[in-house]
C-alpha cells in the first residue's frame, strides 16, 4: 500500500526535543515501512526516517524561531495535494487545515487529531 504521512513542521520526526505528535508519527511511519508498505513522510528536512522523506521546510520550524506555522503548512499541503494520486492513503497529523484542499479525496484521507495535553 502507498501511504503518505503528513507531519507538523514544528518539530523533526522523530523530535529532537519535545514533540508528542511527531513521536507518534515516527513510530507509525517506521512500523508501516517495516510491515512492507511504501511510505512517504512529508515533514521537516531534519527528520530521520526509513520512509521516503519529502522535506517541506529545511528544519523544524520551532527551532528556527518561526512562531506561525500556517503559511509553511499550507505550502506543504499543496505539495501533498499535487502528489495525491500517488497514494492509496493520506494520513494527516496537522489538525484540520487540509479539509478544504482535499474535498475530492476524502475516500483516501485519514486525519488524526493530536490535542495538547491538559495541565
Amino acid at each position: 500500500m502507498r501511504i503518505a504521512q503528513v507531519a507538523p513542521l514544528a518539530e523533526a520526526v522523530p523530535p529532537k526535543l519535545y514533540g508528542g505528535t511527531e513521536r507518534v508519527v515516527s513510530w507509525l511511519t517506521e512500523e508501516l515501512v517495516r510491515a512492507g508498505h511504501d511510505v512517504t513522510l512529508f515533514a521537516s528536512g531534519d527528520s530521520q526516517t526509513a520512509a521516503e522523506l519529502v522535506p517541506c521546510a529545511p528544519r523544524a520550524l520551532r527551532l528556527t524561531g518561526i512562531r506561525d506555522h500556517t503559511a509553511s503548512t499550507l505550502v506543504m499541503l499543496d505539495t501533498v495535494r499535487r502528489r495525491a494520486n500517488e497514494f492509496d492513503v493520506i494520513h494527516f497529523h496537522v489538525d484540520l487545515l487540509q479539509f478544504p484542499m482535499f474535498q475530492d479525496s476524502f475516500d483516501k484521507c485519514v486525519t488524526t487529531l493530536h490535542p495538547p495535553r491538559s495541565p
